[in-house]
């Protein structure tokens, strides 16, 4: 599969389980803004150039980008105000957006090709 493509599984996955914990507030891939479709993607490259990094590590490469962007700790996610509850270190996460970490991470390294990592050398930030 394609990074992007991955992408895709990746957002469908978190938005099933975001629904399954009550949170319907995620839209279809396809309907989703150009901002968030982007930041799942840098994800799923980060993980396919970073093999041995964990889902913590994703978080915080996450964090990172979201800060570079001029994100901040909200406790709601507002994205004209640029404000996310999941802007804190890993481990002070809740478990259940911990979770989505793990799944992600998962989902990544189930669907990606092996010489994915070679391709991607040059590309990833």
């Amino acid at each position: 599969m394609t990074p992007e493509e991955i992408a895709k599984v990746c957002h469908n996955v978190n938005r099933a389980y975001c629904t399954a914990l009550g949170d319907d507030s995620l839209l279809p891939w396809e309907e989703s803004p150009a901002y968030q479709r982007h930041a799942i993607l840098q994800g799923v490259q980060y993980h396919i150039a970073n093999p041995d990094a964990g889902p913590q590590a994703g978080h915080e490469s996450w964090l990172a980008h979201k800060q570079a962007e001029g994100w901040t700790y909200g406790p709601k996610k507002d994205a004209v105000m640029k404000e996310h509850p999941c802007m804190v270190p890993f481990h002070h996460l809740h478990e259940m957006h911990q979770a989505k970490d793990y799944i992600f991470h998962a989902i990544v390294h189930n669907l990606k090709e092996p010489n994915d990592v070679r391709e991607l050398a040059d590309t990833v930030e």
